[in-house]
């Protein structure tokens, strides 16, 4: 029987190249098509490990932790300032799946900064806010947003400690009037006062006090009198 030698397969040459071009371990500067360009570590042809990512198109630059090919561990985010060839912080801190996870930093401008928990890319958990304004929150977040329990200085002096919901003062809180040196203590629903007790708290020190003291009121329970009124609202609503 005659013996018909089979010819040798050959990949194509695109397949070739890109075995040869595998990337792993430490690499020096390796461009993509798109102008961006990165150095640091590989693993089976993905970032993997410690590298610096350059975005050509809006010079952005990420240094820091790597897996598989995502933001994964430690890392410091920048942008490029226009017209300028500096740079400004945007986040630094975890993160996780190429998404700010864990304890970070974020600069919205020069004064306005979060720092505190964060999860996949959003608010959340434990943080304080130092707002443009000059305001100053710390508490809890949920999505973005205030939520649990917090408090906010406000740049005039006053504060409100208590319960947050979706952004807004829910439920039991304090609010502190400096100026004033008047103390509001109720019960809120999304941002508004609904029902509470206003005393003098620190009248004598304040800049502009009212023109008379506020009375003292002798009610035998007055928590169960605001807890009444408080389910009598929620009752309406």
């Amino acid at each position: 029987m005659p013996y018909v030698k089979t010819p040798k397969k050959t990949q194509p040459l695109s397949t070739l190249l890109d075995s040869k071009s595998q990337k792993c371990g430490l690499r020096c500067t390796v461009f993509s098509v798109n102008g961006n360009e990165y150095t640091g570590e590989w693993q089976d042809n993905k970032k993997h490990g410690k590298g610096t990512q350059v975005w050509k198109k809006s010079g952005a630059v990420y240094n820091g932790e790597w897996k598989f090919g995502k933001h994964d561990g430690y890392g410091t985010y920048s942008v490029l300032l226009p017209g300028t060839n500096e740079y400004a912080r945007k986040y630094c801190g975890e993160w996780k799946n190429g998404k700010k996870h864990g304890f970070g930093k974020y600069f919205y401008n020069t004064s306005a900064v979060y720092e505190g928990e964060w999860s996949e890319d959003q608010r959340s958990g434990w943080g304080r806010m130092y707002y443009e304004s000059g305001d100053i929150y710390e508490g809890e977040w949920m999505k973005d947003k205030n939520h649990g329990q917090g408090i906010i200085r406000l740049a005039n002096g006053n504060w409100y400690e208590g319960t947050w919901r979706d952004g807004k003062k829910n439920g039991h809180g304090m609010f502190y009037y400096s100026d004033k040196g008047q103390l509001y203590e109720g019960f809120w629903v999304d941002g508004v006062a609904k029902c509470g007790t206003l005393s003098d708290f620190g009248r004598d020190e304040a800049p502009t006090p009212g023109k008379y003291p506020i009375p003292q009121l002798h009610i035998m329970d007055m928590q169960l009198v605001l807890k009444e009124a408080q389910s009598a609202y929620l009752d309406q609503s």
